[in-house]
């Protein structure tokens, strides 16, 4: 006889754990987000979540079918955060790159998360939620299809690429990431104008900037040449007054034969 299958709903926890606390997906993804904060991403093992839940590591897997799944999980709620409160204005630009910004820092806010997820095709809710917004914001703007998917393509990828490289710096030891940032200002501004020209000119701007993050700056040229494709876009015809009662006779009615 076939095992009979379970729903996923039956398979809850629902008796609270030793510490009183009731099991649920958003307890576990915001634990997973502690323990990747305090020990990296070496540190998130089903044996030490279920230390820090205070049940036992089998419990997960009425949850998450492994930990490849909570990982798709935690890279969704930060989508789900960026875009928690966002509302679009109409000004497509203004909107993109106010959605650009928060996902931008959401990752940031946990760059240990962001290094394991930025990479990722979760197809859960909030990443869905985001490719909606940005779409329906193109579309929105006059762009066509094609040009919607490409400059789509383009924002989503520069997005989670500058969240990525910069999570990474983020997630280094402090001593290695101070150190790197140093090397701007103890390496590249002591080359000499006769070995190395260009950078010796531009070594006092290069301190300042090459420690900072130039996803601002991507994301504006990125929007700028979307801007640029899109054109002048026509204003739509303004809609015809259609009335909805019949008009008043114009004179008294004809008089019965």
């Amino acid at each position: 006889m076939p095992k009979r299958v379970v729903s996923e709903e039956r398979r809850r926890r629902r008796r609270p754990t030793k510490s009183g606390r009731v099991l649920c997906e958003a307890l576990i993804v915001e634990t997973a987000l502690r323990l990747l904060r305090e020990h990296g991403g070496a540190g998130l093992t089903a044996r030490r979540l279920g230390l820090a839940l205070d049940c036992d590591p089998s419990t997960l897997y009425r949850y998450f079918r492994g930990m490849d799944e909570l990982t798709l999980a935690i890279g969704d709620a930060l989508i789900g955060r960026a875009l928690h409160g966002w509302h679009p204005t109409g000004q497509w630009r203004a909107d993109l790159r106010a959605v650009g910004l928060r996902i931008h820092a959401a990752y940031l806010s946990h760059p240990q998360a962001a290094v394991l997820t930025a990479s990722r095709v979760s197809g859960r809710a909030g990443e869905l939620a985001a490719d909606e917004a940005v779409l329906d914001v193109l579309r929105g703007a006059g762009f066509p299809l094609a040009e919607t998917v490409r400059v789509y393509h383009a924002f989503i990828d520069t997005t989670l690429a500058f969240a990525a490289l910069d999570a990474a710096s983020l997630a280094l030891p402090g001593a290695a990431r101070r150190a790197d940032e140093d090397m701007w200002r103890s390496t590249y501004a002591r080359l000499p104008a006769a070995t190395h020209p260009r950078i010796a000119e531009a070594a006092p701007l290069l301190a300042t900037r090459m420690v900072t993050s130039a996803y601002p700056t991507a994301l504006d040229m990125l929007l700028a040449s979307a801007e640029n494709s899109l054109g002048p876009v026509p204003h739509p015809a303004r809609p015809r007054r259609i009335r909805t009662t019949p008009p008043s006779p114009a004179g008294p009615p004809p008089p019965l034969p």
